[in-house]
C-alpha cells in the first residue's frame, strides 16, 4: 500500500552521504554523519539549533552512550567520541578485513555492544565484508561474513530479533537475538528487492516490531511486518533516502547526493538533507553502548 505522507525539509545539510541517522534523547538532539565529508551534524528538535564535529576519517556510522560520548566507526577502527570536549579515544582495530574493505552501517543493539559491518569498495563488488560486535571492553568478535555491502542494522522492541539488510543483492534478513550474549539464531530471508522497488539501505524499527527500510534506489521508504510482509511504502520528495530514524512519532531520514548527476541534483536541489514525516506508529526504543 503506498501512502503519501506531508514530507518537510528540516536541514538542508547537503551530505556527500548522509547517513545513521540516531536519536540522542538525554540531548534531544538528532545526530546522523555525512560519511566522506568526516562529519557527524546534530540537529535540536525543540530549537532547530545545529552543531557539526570533525573527525579525523570518514565516519560511516556510530552510537550515543550511556555516558553521552558517541561510539563511531571510521574507516577500519572504532573510537569514543566526546561531543563536548571533542576528545577522540582509541576503543578498537584495526579491524581484520580484507584490502580495499571499510567499515559500514553500524548501531548498538540491545546486547549494550556496538555492531557494524562492513562494505567492498572494489569496482569489482565481492561478499568479503563481515558484520562485527564490539564490546565496551574493546573486543571485535566477527558474526557473520559473505558480505557485500552490510546494512539496515535494527532491533524489534523486546530485542528478540535483529534485522539486517544486504543492499547490494537488495535482501533482508532476520536473526533470533540473544540479549544476554548477543548471540545470533535462525538466521531467515524475509525480504528481497530489486533497483526498481528501491534496494534496502539503512533501516529503523517501530513499536510494533516493524522493519522501516530505505528504498535508495527507488527513493521510498518500505514499511515490512516480521516476516517479511510489505505493509506500506512512502514515497519521498528527493531521490537516494539512506537511513531513517524514529523520534516518537515522527520519523526523520537522512539522503545523499554523492554520485548523482547534475540534471538530477538540479530537480533535486535539497538532496543530501535531512527530512522528517508523521508516522503512524511510535518507533522502538533506541539502546546505548554501555561504556558506563
Amino acid at each position: 500500500m503506498r501512502i503519501n505522507l506531508p514530507v518537510e525539509l528540516v536541514w538542508d545539510a547537503k551530505c556527500g552521504t548522509g547517513e545513521s541517522c540516531t536519536w540522542d534523547a538525554r540531548r534531544r538532539r538528532v545526530l546522523f554523519t555525512d560519511i566522506p565529508n568526516r562529519v557527524i551534524h546534530a540537529y535540536a528538535v525543540d530549537t532547530g539549533e545545529h552543531r557539526t564535529w570533525a573527525l579525523p576519517d570518514i565516519v560511516p556510522s556510530f552510537g550515543v552512550c550511556r555516558s553521552g560520548r558517541l561510539v563511531v566507526a571510521l574507516r577500519d577502527r572504532i573510537v569514543l567520541f566526546d561531543p563536548d570536549s571533542g576528545e577522540v579515544t582509541p576503543l578498537a582495530g584495526p579491524v581484520d578485513q580484507p584490502p580495499n574493505v571499510r567499515l559500514n552501517d553500524g548501531k548498538v543493539g540491545p546486547d549494550g555492544c556496538f555492531w557494524v559491518g562492513g562494505m567492498d569498495e572494489n569496482k569489482d563488488k565481492q561478499p568479503v565484508a563481515s558484520l562485527w560486535r564490539v564490546t565496551p571492553d574493546g573486543k571485535v568478535e566477527r558474526r557473520q561474513d559473505g558480505y557485500i555491502n552490510s546494512n539496515g542494522l535494527a532491533w524489534t522492541p523486546d530485542g528478540s530479533v535483529m534485522f539486517h539488510s544486504e543492499t547490494r543483492p537488495g535482501y533482508i534478513e532476520a536473526f533470533d537475538f540473544d540479549r544476554a550474549t548477543g548471540g545470533l539464531a535462525n538466521r531467515r530471508r524475509i525480504a528481497t528487492l530489486t533497483n526498481e522497488e528501491g534496494r534496502p539501505d539503512g533501516g529503523a524499527t517501530d513499536a510494533e516490531g516493524c522493519y522501516w527500510s530505505a528504498g535508495n534506489s527507488a527513493d521510498v521508504l518500505h514499511r515490512f511486518a516480521p516476516d517479511g510482509t510489505l505493509l506500506a511504502t512512502v514515497p519521498l520528495p528527493v531521490p537516494r533516502p539512506t537511513m531513517p530514524c524514529f523520534v516518537g512519532t515522527t520519523l526523520y531520514v537522512t539522503t545523499l547526493r554523492s554520485g548523482v548527476d547534475e540534471a538530477t541534483l538540479a530537480r533535486h536541489p535539497t538532496m543530501g538533507g535531512l527530512f522528517r514525516f508523521s508516522a503512524p506508529v511510535a518507533g522502538a526504543p533506541v539502546a546505548l553502548f554501555a561504556d558506563t
